[in-house]
C-alpha cells in the first residue's frame, strides 16, 4: 500500500511516477518549516544535491540523518576528523569531502546565527518577511530557478562564511521549506497552502 499513488487528484508533474517523491510533494514540499534543526537539515541535504538529483538525496535522506545524529547542530559543529574520515567511508551518503566539510562549516555559521538572532528560523524567514510568497505558476516551466530573495540570501550567507549555498541551492531550500509557495495552481496542495 505504501507505494500506491493517489492518481485522484492533481499534483505537480515532477512527481507523478515515484511513490517517495509523491509522499514527499504531498506531505513536506512547501510545507512552511520553523524548527532550527529540520531547517539546517533542509540546508544540509539541498547541498548535497549540487549535481545529484533530489531522487538521490531524498533515498538516502535515512542514511544522512544517522550519519549526521539526526542532524543535531550543536553535534555536528563539532565533528573532528575522525568522525569526517567515518562519513567518507559510509556508502550510505553521499561521500563528497567538500560537501561533508560544508555541512559542518554550517553548523558552526547557524550556531552564529542562533546567537545573534535567537534562531536560525528568525533569520532566514526574514527575507521573506515573515511569510510564505505565494507564487502562482500555472505550468513547470514558469517556476525560476533562483529569486532576487535567494540571490540576497546567497550573498548574506556566502559572507557569514555558509558553503554550498548559491542562489539556485537557496531557492530550492526556500521551495522545500514552504517560504514560497512553488506548487502549480491547478496542484490540490498549493491551496491547501495558500491557507497556512
Amino acid at each position: 500500500m505504501e507505494n500506491t499513488i493517489d492518481r485522484s487528484v492533481t499534483r505537480c508533474e515532477w512527481n507523478l511516477n515515484d511513490a517517495l517523491l509523491t509522499r514527499y510533494h504531498d506531505e513536506e514540499w512547501g510545507e512552511p518549516l520553523h524548527d532550527d534543526q529540520k531547517l539546517f537539515e533542509f540546508l544540509a541535504l539541498d547541498g548535497m544535491q549540487a549535481g545529484l538529483s533530489w531522487n538521490t538525496i531524498l533515498r538516502k535522506r535515512e542514511n544522512f540523518r544517522q550519519a549526521f545524529d539526526n542532524f543535531d547542530i550543536q553535534r555536528v559543529a563539532g565533528y573532528n576528523d575522525s568522525k569526517i574520515q567515518e562519513l567518507l567511508a559510509n556508502p550510505g551518503i553521499v561521500r563528497n569531502k567538500a560537501k561533508i566539510n560544508a555541512i559542518i562549516q554550517n553548523a558552526n555559521r547557524v550556531l552564529e546565527i542562533q546567537r545573534e538572532f535567537g534562531s536560525l528560523d528568525a533569520y532566514l524567514w526574514k527575507f521573506t518577511g515573515g511569510g510564505t510568497i505565494q507564487n502562482r505558476w500555472q505550468t513547470l516551466s514558469e517556476i525560476p530557478a533562483t529569486s532576487p530573495i535567494s540571490d540576497a540570501m546567497s550573498k548574506e550567507l556566502i559572507a557569514r562564511g555558509f558553503k554550498f549555498c548559491g542562489s539556485t541551492i537557496l531557492y530550492a531550500f526556500m521551495q522545500a521549506a514552504g517560504m514560497v509557495n512553488d506548487h502549480i495552481v491547478s496542484c490540490y496542495r498549493y491551496q491547501e497552502l495558500c491557507k497556512r
